[in-house]
């Protein structure tokens, strides 16, 4: 039971620190907007401490994805494409979001189109 409680918490902290470092925020800018120690940040990432259901919620919110998102594990590329994606994204303003999510969502329908005429 302890050998899956620390692979969890491992889990949860590398794709903690995934999420932090792909929108270039420090432990200390993570903590300032979980309004946490730096070293809290940083006991979740290394997976010296499992976060409560209130605390996934938090760094969800901070981190502007979903608790899955931070309990799941994923294919690593198609992750940090998504991860760089979302980034973009949440920089922009919800009008300008819809806008490109369509855009994206077009242009992928006329890829695979072309896909299957090949």
């Amino acid at each position: 039971m302890a050998d899956t409680t620390q692979s969890i918490n491992r889990l949860v902290g590398d794709r903690i620190a995934e999420f932090r470092r792909s929108r270039k925020w420090s432990h200390a800018e993570l903590a300032c907007r979980l309004q946490v120690a730096p070293e809290t940040v940083h006991r979740l990432e290394c997976g010296t401490s499992t976060p409560s259901l209130q605390m996934l919620e938090n760094l969800a919110a901070a981190l502007d994805v979903s608790i899955s998102d931070l309990i799941v594990e994923r294919p690593a590329a198609l992750d940090d494409q998504a991860v760089q994606i979302s980034a973009w994204l949440s920089a922009l303003e919800a009008a300008d979001q819809t806008l490109v999510t369509g855009v994206i969502q077009q242009l992928c329908e006329r890829m695979r189109e072309r896909r299957d005429k090949h």
